[in-house]
C-alpha cells in the first residue's frame, strides 16, 4: 500500500483483513458511507491489485459476491521495518575497523542491487536512470531525471532513508554504491539534502 492510498481505502483494507471476506452490504453498515462510495473505493482497490472479488452463489438468483485481500495487500501490511533497520544500523555504526564497516556497506548495497538489477534497462546511462527513477516512484519517491547537460544527473527529491541518514551519512554512501552498481556507471553525491540542498543529486563520475 503506497502512502498515496486514501485514509478511506486505508480503513476499508482494515475491515476487510479483520473480516477475511466481505460483501459490500458489510462494508456500508462498518463504514457509515453509500454503496456507490464503497463500491468507488473498491475499484480503486482492485486495480491497484490490493483486493479481489470472488462470486457465492446461493440458490437461485444472482451470486452473491464476497470481496478479501490479495497477497500484495497481506504483504503490504507488515513492510514498517523502520525500528529494526534503525536498531541494525546502529550495530553497523558501532563496527570499530573502518573496513569491516566498509564492507558491509557493500554488502548491503548489493543486496539491494540483486533485487532491483533485473528491473533497469536501458541502453544508455539516461535511460538506466530513468528506469531507477520509475521504480522509486513505485515505492513514492520522487526521482528526477535531469538530460539538459552533457551527461544525465539522477536526482532525488525525498530520500529512501530519511531517520537513518539523519542519523549517519553512511546511508549516503550506502546508497550511492548501489546507484552505481545498478547504472553501471560511477556516480558522485554532488548535492546532498543534509547539506541544505534542494535534493540529492547523483552525478556520473566522469562529469
Amino acid at each position: 500500500m503506497t502512502a498515496h492510498t486514501e485514509t478511506s481505502d486505508k480503513l476499508m483494507l482494515d475491515l476487510i483483513r479483520r473480516h477475511g471476506a466481505v460483501t459490500v452490504s458489510t462494508l456500508v453498515a462498518e463504514m457509515g458511507v453509500t454503496a456507490t462510495a464503497v463500491r468507488q473505493r473498491m475499484q480503486r482497490l482492485t486495480e491497484a491489485g490490493l483486493i479481489e472479488r470472488q462470486a457465492e452463489k446461493k440458490g437461485r438468483g444472482r451470486p452473491n459476491h464476497r470481496y478479501s485481500l490479495t497477497a500484495k495487500a497481506e504483504e503490504s501490511a507488515g513492510n514498517n521495518f523502520a525500528d529494526m533497520a534503525s536498531v541494525l544500523w546502529a550495530e553497523i555504526k558501532a563496527v570499530e575497523d573502518p573496513a569491516i564497516r566498509q564492507g558491509l556497506l557493500k554488502r548491503i548495497a548489493g543486496r539491494l542491487v540483486e533485487r532491483y538489477r533485473g528491473k533497469v534497462s536501458g541502453d544508455t546511462l539516461g535511460e538506466r536512470m530513468a528506469t531507477v527513477a520509475s521504480l522509486m516512484a513505485e515505492r513514492d519517491i520522487p526521482f528526477v531525471v535531469n538530460t539538459s547537460g552533457q551527461l544525465p544527473v539522477l536526482s532525488a527529491h525525498a530520500c529512501p532513508y530519511p531517520e537513518l541518514a539523519k542519523a549517519d551519512r553512511g546511508v549516503c554512501t550506502m546508497e550511492k554504491l548501489m546507484l552505481s552498481e545498478i547504472l553501471g556507471e560511477n556516480v558522485r553525491l554532488s548535492e546532498c539534502r543534509l547539506d541544505g540542498g534542494s535534493c540529492c543529486t547523483f552525478t556520473p563520475s566522469a562529469s
